[in-house]
């Protein structure tokens, strides 16, 4: 099957990361597979040399790289409101090439009046909607196919004891992301003066905001801005815990890894952390926006080894079992073929 990815961007984040690594699952299971949009070089370090890429940053050219593969497409594969009203205006030669929509994002297509002119054109004549959690699938509108995210199972993982204790956040630092909310968790769970260390990867419009929150409150000596990293898997491989504060998140890329890298995970009890997360521990998840519940419950995960070892081991294997890049590309194909 040929089998093309859209999405208009020029960035490598969560959206990107998740096409890159479904085209590269797919590119193994035998198909011809193309990426438009994305960044190039992390795009193509992650997908690999069996997959094609192609710019895609904005829409002219995202529509000139796709003119040059849509006639031999079998299924074009959007991501994202851009990339869909691209794509469903695609033809292959004579024939109309079938759309499937990925939904990344728990929110109904447009939010803005541009937005809701485009969603009264893509909505008829999407092929088929996936959402990438059940919470994405109950909020967007029109009928959705769920099928999570995989990522590879990290083969090696450090015990709790190896671990260092520092907190990881990776997230970009964007209002809908709450980085605020996570900083004010690491301060009520008083694990400063425990020797703990909250370092925050990703970059951000609120950088500067969250780095004088930090200053006001005393804690410069004990959280590092790290901005963008090419380096988080080592850095989940060494970190004590991870905190994901998001409190609207579709699934959680970055809970994810951390599930495959044996680090367990503390995160807002709301969104795609439910789904991930849910019934593993109750230290797993703290009521969302309850600073001080967070901090309660990171606290007592931190002071527990054994506790994050067993929390760690739950969730890896729950990743294996449900968000595996295998899984993931099987259920993706069903859906194309479904269409076709």
């Amino acid at each position: 099957m040929n089998v093309v990815h859209v999405v208009v961007s020029g960035a490598f984040a969560g959206v990107e990361s998740h096409v890159a690594r479904l085209a590269r699952t797919q590119a193994v299971h035998g198909h011809r597979v193309t990426v438009v949009g994305g960044a190039t070089g992390r795009g193509r370090a992650v997908t690999g040399p069996a997959v094609a890429h192609l710019p895609g940053s904005t829409l002219r050219e995202a529509a000139a790289s796709l003119a040059r593969v849509r006639a031999d497409a079998d299924v074009l594969h959007a991501h994202m409101t851009a990339a869909e009203l691209l794509s469903v205006g695609t033809r292959g030669g004579r024939r109309q090439v079938p759309v499937v929509a990925t939904r990344h994002f728990a929110q109904r297509r447009g939010r803005s009046v541009a937005g809701r002119l485009a969603a009264r054109v893509v909505a008829p004549r999407i092929a088929a909607q996936i959402a990438i959690s059940r919470y994405v699938a109950d909020a967007v509108d029109g009928p959705s196919i769920v099928v999570h995210p995989g990522v590879d199972t990290v083969p090696d993982v450090r015990r709790a004891a190896q671990r260092d204790a520092v907190v990881l956040m990776v997230q970009r630092l964007e209002p809908e992301k709450r980085t605020d909310l996570g900083l004010r968790v690491f301060a009520e769970s008083g694990l400063a003066a425990r020797g703990w260390r909250l370092d925050v990867v990703g970059d951000g419009a609120l950088r500067g905001t969250l780095e004088q929150m930090v200053a006001r409150a005393g804690m410069s000596d004990h959280v590092r801005f790290l901005g963008a990293r090419h380096d988080v898997e080592a850095l989940m491989a060494r970190a004590g815990v991870l905190l994901a504060p998001c409190p609207a998140e579709g699934l959680g890329l970055s809970v994810l890894e951390a599930m495959a890298a044996g680090l367990p995970v503390v995160a807002a009890r709301a969104g795609g952390h439910v789904e991930t997360l849910g019934g593993l521990d109750l230290a797993a998840l703290y009521a969302p926006a309850d600073t001080a519940d967070g901090g309660r419950r990171l606290a007592g995960l931190a002071a527990s080894p054994a506790r994050r070892d067993a929390l760690a081991a739950a969730a890896r294997e729950r990743q294996r079992e449900r968000y595996a890049p295998e899984a993931q590309a099987r259920a993706t194909e069903a859906v194309y073929r479904s269409v076709l």
